[in-house]
């Protein structure tokens, strides 16, 4: 039988860490943490809990988590967020599914999970989050990370199956800890598309927070959510409008 690794990055998580060590550790072989020089608590609540430490300047999120899979000890490896549980469902799933010995477990190089948002007290159902399915456990001798400053993701050669159990995201503390998430990944995203040669109107940037907002509280049922919903989509949108302004004031900043 197969074991997994489960890799997570960390910086200044220690109000997190915890809660995702707890619920991985019913099925991690080894967990694999590569820290960005905190200045918290993180790498003494690892290594007290028996983690593998690594000290590692951050230089984007595609590149960080390929050299924390880079350290695992097995191919297969459990990529998750710092900021992420596992529910007890996915726990059961994840054991059976690398434990079978009847020769119907592992069937793909990859498998997807679904993720669901802790927001404001509430797990949202609707404001457009909570459906998506992560591709977060793979055969490293088959995939890798992206090589992207933000919004990474994971290319495996062949297909991969589903789990039907979740992750719950816990990602923001409060509003403020929000936009000092907004702000940080905004300017990475603006960087990546100025990189990329991308460029966007004034007029666009203009549009994009009420259009976005629409789509997030209108179309995607944010309003079913109730206030948590109103302020999600209503940050959501922030976030879209100010990675096409960051790119704009970069191009100007190029070319003055």
């Amino acid at each position: 039988m197969p074991k997994l690794s489960v890799v997570i990055i960390t910086f200044n998580e220690e109000a997190n860490i915890l809660r995702t060590l707890e619920s991985v550790k019913s099925f991690a072989d080894e967990i694999v943490v590569v820290d960005s020089i905190s200045t918290d608590h993180t790498v003494s609540l690892c290594r007290d809990f028996g983690c593998r430490v690594y000290s590692r300047e951050f230089d984007g999120y595609g590149t960080q988590k390929q050299f924390a899979v880079d350290q695992a000890s097995n191919d297969w490896v459990f990529s998750i967020d710092a900021d992420e549980v596992v529910t007890g469902e996915l726990q059961k799933e994840i054991i059976a599914l690398f434990t079978d010995t009847s020769g119907s477990g592992i069937r793909h190089p990859a498998y997807r999970i679904r993720r669901t948002l802790h927001f404001m007290g509430r797990i949202l159902r609707h404001s457009g989050v909570g459906k998506e399915f992560l591709l977060r456990i793979f055969d490293r001798t088959k995939g890798r990370f992206t090589n992207v400053a933000v919004h990474e993701g994971i290319e495996v050669n062949g297909s991969s199956g589903m789990l039907h159990g979740c992750l719950i995201h816990f990602s923001y503390q409060n509003i403020a800890h929000h936009l000092e998430k907004i702000n940080s990944y905004t300017s990475l995203a603006a960087k990546g598309y100025s990189e990329q040669g991308r460029s966007f109107s004034k007029i666009w940037a203009a549009v994009k927070f009420p259009t976005s907002f629409i789509s997030f509280y209108i179309l995607k049922g944010g309003f079913l959510d109730g206030y948590p919903g109103f302020m999600w989509s209503f940050l959501a949108a922030t976030y879209a409008t100010l990675k096409i302004a960051k790119t704009i004031e970069l191009k100007q900043e190029q070319c003055p």
